[in-house]
């Protein structure tokens, strides 16, 4: 339990300083007309879901046994967000420094994906 209260506190932590100003980069860079990005709502409306789930990984950090049917939606939420910025990188329709997140956002996932294997009950 130590351990998945550690993995999820370091990435509410992690999502809450550093996924918004990275967002904002995003939404000024499809501003710029670089980007795919046309529609500024849900462009916040990701942003919103993303900042639920920070919250989401801080309250499982406070007691993963209660949250644990939580964790494998956690760790889809992750691959979802690298699943979607790798492709949109290589059609030159993202920045790279958003791609650098969500390659961080995969090792977040298998950290989860650890964190929700070592809480099963014995």
């Amino acid at each position: 339990m130590r351990f998945a209260k550690w993995v999820f506190l370091l990435a509410g932590v992690y999502g809450l300083i550093v996924m918004p100003p990275m967002y904002l980069a995003e939404f000024a860079y499809a501003q710029a007309g670089q980007a795919a990005l046309t529609h500024p709502e849900s462009h916040y409306g990701f942003v919103g879901v993303t900042l639920v789930f920070q919250l989401i990984f801080l309250a499982i950090s406070r007691d993963p046994a209660r949250y644990r049917p939580l964790m494998p939606l956690c760790c889809l939420e992750k691959l979802a967000f690298a699943a979607a910025v790798w492709p949109l990188y290589l059609m030159g329709r993202t920045p790279g420094v958003v791609t650098v997140f969500a390659t961080i956002d995969l090792a977040l996932c298998a950290l989860f994906f650890t964190a929700w294997l070592r809480t099963r009950p014995a």
